[in-house]
């Protein structure tokens, strides 16, 4: 496996050893829990790499199919079935995955611009209130 080393799986998350060598992880890059990456389909007697660049977010229980590549910047939502390539800084959900927004700016793993300082003012809301 290329796995950057910056990356971010969480222990539960699923990436294909049937053929390990496939699978290519960019930095900053987060894997959450439940996910699924894969890099064959025995049906088929498909064997391919799968790559997921820079700064992503794969959302809970979400699959990545094999030869897939999912662009850098790009966020897939919980419970995606990702089947065809997603492009740089884009949005995907859905069975199967659909972009949902195009040319949004992530930072490190896969967070919104901006997500930082929105968290903190409703931090600072409710702690007033």
């Amino acid at each position: 496996m290329d796995i950057d080393p910056s990356a971010q799986i969480s222990l539960s998350a699923r990436l294909d050893r049937t053929f390990p060598k496939g699978i290519h992880i960019g930095r900053e890059t987060y894997i959450a829990f439940g996910a699924s990456v894969l890099t064959h389909d025995r049906t088929r007697g498909l064997y391919t790499d799968t790559w997921i660049g820079d700064r992503c977010f794969i959302g809970a229980c979400s699959m990545i199919l094999p030869g897939v590549t999912v662009g850098s910047g790009a966020i897939v939502g919980a419970g995606a079935v990702v089947t065809c390539d997603v492009p740089p800084r884009a949005v995907v959900a859905g069975n199967p995955a659909r972009i949902l927004r195009t040319d949004v700016d992530t930072v490190s793993y896969g967070r919104l611009k901006g997500a930082d300082e929105t968290e903190a003012e409703i931090s600072r809301l409710l702690s007033v209130g």
